[in-house]
């Protein structure tokens, strides 16, 4: 890997190498490295591009690595990725894409992820986008996420883009069955022209099946942003989203949070709030020395955390 592809590992794994343990590293379209443990095999698909994990029943603190980066211009790619969570099992994820690009085409990565979340298992799935670059053609990414959660299984998704990308539509779907539970948290910054859209749509199928889906997100200078979950209760069970936005500059948010109650014993819960940094929170932190660009850069940071 080049200087520039080592950068983007780091932002968007943490890591300054190829990791140790399992791993798939794919760069400029191409799988560039793969490794197995022994707990936790890696394929990779035959009839599209893409991999499937597939993690032994009963695996306790295992990790998994699958960054994508690109840093050639005009380069587009959609990769399918499988995860099969065996019985169980207690493992972390780490994904993230960051796209280099200086030149004048859009560098566009999509990914389809599925996981299928075994009977006790709990997963804990981290993914960051990142983009960065001197030329004029655009940084996008598209990701979707396909979750099913059996019985008492439980998965937590920790997602993140903060700086870089012109224009993403995330999009997560999940069913839950019996105990399940799904925890989101989504950190998100836009600027510029930027523009990003999420969706959630988590049906609750399965008795005491719950989900909790937090946003938090700052919209800067002339970007948009659009926040939609759906949340639908079909048994007794618990779902709670809410969606938290700063907005500054000329920027625009909507946020559009929607329960759906198909039983009698199903608690649905829906927050939203959107509006710009408070004057008593900037005049605060003013007297304490700062500016007030670095006061909002304070705000903003702890917000984001």
């Amino acid at each position: 890997m080049d200087k520039i592809q080592l950068s983007l590992l780091e932002q968007v794994a943490d890591l300054h190498e190829v990791p140790e343990g399992a791993y798939s590293l794919r760069i400029d379209g191409v799988l560039y490295g793969k490794r197995s443990s022994e707990n936790i095999e890696i394929v990779k698909k035959e009839d599209k591009p893409g991999i499937d994990i597939i993690i032994k029943p009963g695996t306790k603190n295992e990790s998994v690595h699958i960054p994508v980066l690109l840093s050639q211009t005009g380069l587009k790619e959609l990769v399918y990725n499988d995860f099969h969570i065996g019985e169980g099992a207690d493992v972390t994820i780490v994904a993230g894409c960051g796209i280099h690009n200086g030149g004048d085409g859009d560098a566009e990565h999509s990914g389809i992820h599925s996981f299928f979340v075994g009977k006790n298992a709990r997963v804990k799935y981290i993914e960051k986008h990142y983009g960065e670059g001197d030329g004029n053609g655009k940084n996008i990414m598209n990701p979707e996420t396909v979750v099913e959660i059996d019985e008492g299984g439980y998965m937590e998704m920790q997602t993140a883009q903060i700086k870089g990308v012109d224009s993403t539509c995330r999009k997560t779907t999940a069913r839950l069955k019996k105990d399940a539970t799904l925890i989101v948290h989504e950190k998100l910054m836009t600027h510029g022209e930027q523009f990003a859209e999420t969706e959630f749509e988590i049906d609750l199928d399965g008795e005491n099946s719950g989900t909790h889906v937090v946003s938090r997100s700052v919209a800067r200078d002339h970007s948009r942003q659009k926040f939609l979950s759906n949340i639908r209760g079909n048994n007794r069970c618990s779902g709670h989203t809410e969606c938290d936005a700063i907005i500054m500059d000329n920027a625009s948010v909507i946020a559009i949070p929607e329960i759906l109650a198909n039983h009698v014993d199903a608690s649905l819960i829906h927050e939203a709030a959107i509006g710009k940094i408070a004057g008593e929170q900037l005049i605060k932190l003013m007297t304490l020395g700062l500016t007030e660009k670095e006061a909002e850069e304070a705000i903003v940071n702890g917000f984001l955390k």
